[in-house]
């Protein structure tokens, strides 16, 4: 299981959508079985609505509306960008895991986030979702519901990666890494492959790596050609949009080759029979 986290943003439609996988849409309920985690206090806006099932446009509206609550809200440097996004991936042999489990793993991770503070009445909206196989995202707003501004712990990446590991052990899950081989001749491949792993997670960084800057830069461009009149800049800014997502795209594949580089491959069976027996003169 490998915890990663995204660049905050101000808006939470673009993390929803590489959630889904797919494009928020007006139309398109999302059920338990897709939003298989959340806030408590989202019962208090549920208790009374007669529409038992949101949108995927709702939702994303439901973890912004602290925007409009608390407009000046901001962090200590006067950050505006509120929401946070954090995802996990099983290993590709994993055994599936049911909706009480994805909420079981949802939970733990919001905690070890400090996204969910137990006992803390006022906290920070935010949702799990589980769409794509063996994939879970955290989508949250940093603005609490009395407008001041959630600081993470400065050691979160550590405690993510930590609580994964204890996840993968109470879940019996594949391990992220596993005891190196003995055979010296594997060992060396494996040391080179985590050194082609390693140029490949640092190019698919969403924190420093350049592909993060570039895509950053091209959705700057994209917001603010939006912003000007006429059919020309909208149509230009779709397309710029299109391209950071397609950057977005290449971003992952590089960080799941770079996962599988590090994967140990079992040896066949039949290869190491071959290799140990000797023929007879």
């Amino acid at each position: 299981m490998i915890p990663r986290l995204h660049e905050r943003t101000h808006r939470s439609h673009h993390p929803l959508e590489e959630a889904l996988g797919r494009p928020v849409s007006p139309n398109e309920g999302l059920t338990e079985h897709t939003i298989v985690a959340h806030w408590p206090g989202l019962d208090y806006f549920t208790l009374h609505d007669e529409q038992k099932t949101w949108t995927s446009v709702q939702w994303a509206e439901h973890l912004e509306d602290p925007y409009l609550e608390h407009p000046f809200a901001a962090s200590p440097d006067d950050d505006r960008r509120a929401i946070l996004h954090l995802d996990v991936r099983l290993h590709p042999d994993d055994r599936k895991l049911t909706g009480p489990e994805w909420a079981e793993v949802a939970h733990r991770l919001a905690r070890a986030a400090g996204i969910e503070i137990p006992g803390k009445e006022h906290g920070c909206r935010w949702i799990a979702v589980q769409a794509q196989p063996g994939r879970l995202d955290l989508i949250a707003n940093l603005i609490h519901l009395d407008g001041a501004w959630h600081a993470p712990p400065s050691d979160k990446l550590r405690r993510l990666a930590h609580e994964a590991r204890r996840i993968e052990q109470d879940l019996h899950l594949i391990p992220v890494q596993s005891d190196p081989p003995s055979r010296p001749a594997v060992c060396a491949a494996l040391t080179a492959s985590a050194q082609l792993a390693t140029i490949l997670t640092q190019l698919a960084d969403e924190q420093a790596g350049p592909l993060a800057a570039v895509r950053g830069l091209v959705e700057h461009t994209a917001h603010r050609i939006a912003r000007q009149p006429g059919a020309a800049g909208t149509d230009t800014a779709h397309r710029l949009e299109l391209i950071a997502r397609r950057l977005h795209a290449i971003q992952q594949d590089l960080d799941t080759t770079a996962t599988r580089l590090v994967q140990p491959r079992a040896v066949p069976a039949s290869a190491a029979i071959r290799h140990n027996t000797h023929r007879s003169p």
